[in-house]
């Protein structure tokens, strides 16, 4: 019998909420210029390939920041608060749960954010592998230097903003700030070690080799550059790799697509992994590609293997009020150039839709 394991990026797939970008902005909206500058830049080096930088490593980058503003733990747990779950998460959650499949969180958020959404979701905290961070032993160990450096620092990525698409300017400044300045007075960035790229495939590889199982017995779902690492880790080794509301970063590394605003539609491709292992969902999945139009029109006519009887019952019901969340499912295996860029087209739309400010976020 298949063992039944799905591992979930947090940031997009069951919060829209970008919790680090909240945070920045507990600064005002300088405190948003920065981060998405820093983002930015992220996305620019993340791309390159630069050794020993991963993609979310920007959680490690703005964490000077949140020193010299004298931001905590606890006003990140109260951002996380106001953290709403993505539509359907909570019936998708209750579903996986009652049907034993074993559940975890990968995500770059950090610990706080992590756990409070896992909690939400009846995630334990020893499923969830995510971003650690001490902000008061960091600030202790701070010189009266580095204040100064760090605030000249922001006043000079402040003036980036409006430069924002000047890649060679971004990464001169951050370069020289991140790399060497910080450096050269003894702070090291990457003390804050961001569960992203190449660090969300390697807990996949640990998590897969604790249970003894092998990746193609597994279902990752993710939306951004800090997930595509882990997505092709799964697809390479046979496994199904959702993408869901993805930007560019991510679409092409997964062999799953789900645009929607509601991601219970994602049980549809669980409840087929199990009857079928891959085979399965894609067959599912190239279904509701080519006849998306007649299932909107007619949904009583859905045939029974590519639908769930809940997920159905929802969605008459939602028809009758006039209102259909009509998911958009692809088989990215199939898409040639063209087709991804309509996919993707369709994702940053619902992207968007579902995640306001954060979606523009690589």
């Amino acid at each position: 019998m298949m063992e039944k394991t799905i591992l979930f990026d947090l940031e997009g797939p069951l919060s829209p909420q970008d919790n680090a970008y909240e945070v920045m902005k507990l600064i005002g909206k300088e405190g948003a210029f920065i981060f998405e500058v820093i983002s930015r830049y992220d996305d620019i080096i993340s791309l390159e390939g630069r050794e020993g930088y991963e993609p979310g490593d920007t959680l490690a980058l703005i964490v000077p920041f949140f020193l010299v503003h004298g931001i905590t733990k606890d006003d990140i747990k109260k951002v996380s608060e106001r953290a709403k779950i993505i539509e359907g998460a909570e019936y998708l959650f209750e579903r996986l749960l009652a049907e034993n499949w074993d559940t975890y969180i990968i995500s770059t958020s950090y610990e706080q954010h992590a756990y409070n959404v896992g909690r939400k979701l009846g995630i334990p905290e020893n499923k969830i592998i995510c971003t650690e961070l001490d902000l008061e032993r960091r600030k202790q160990n701070l010189e009266e230097n580095i204040f100064s450096l760090i605030k000249k620092a922001q006043e000079d990525i402040i003036e980036l903003y409006s430069h924002i698409d000047n890649t060679e300017l971004i990464v001169n400044r951050l370069d020289e700030f991140f790399f060497h300045q910080l450096p050269s007075l003894g702070y090291d960035i990457f003390t804050t070690r961001v569960i992203g790229g190449e660090r969300k495939a390697e807990a996949i590889r640990a998590i897969a080799k604790e249970k003894r199982i092998d990746l193609r017995e597994v279902i990752a779902v993710g939306d951004s550059i800090t997930d595509y690492k882990m997505l092709k880790e799964v697809v390479t080794h046979g496994g199904i790799s959702v993408v869901f509301n993805g930007n560019e970063y991510a679409v092409p590394y997964a062999n799953v697509g789900l645009a929607s605003v509601d991601i219970r539609f994602l049980h549809i491709i669980c409840e087929a992994f199990v009857r079928g292992g891959k085979g399965a969902v894609m067959d599912v999945v190239t279904k509701w590609e080519e006849n998306r139009v007649g299932f909107e029109r007619n949904p009583a006519d859905i045939p029974g293997n590519c639908i769930t009887s809940d997920i159905k019952d929802f969605v008459m019901k939602q028809k009758g009020r006039g209102k259909v969340p009509f998911p958009y499912f692809h088989n990215l295996e199939h898409a040639d150039e063209r087709g991804r860029e309509k996919i993707i087209k369709i994702h940053k739309r619902l992207r968007m839709q579902v995640r306001e400010d954060a979606g523009k976020l690589g």
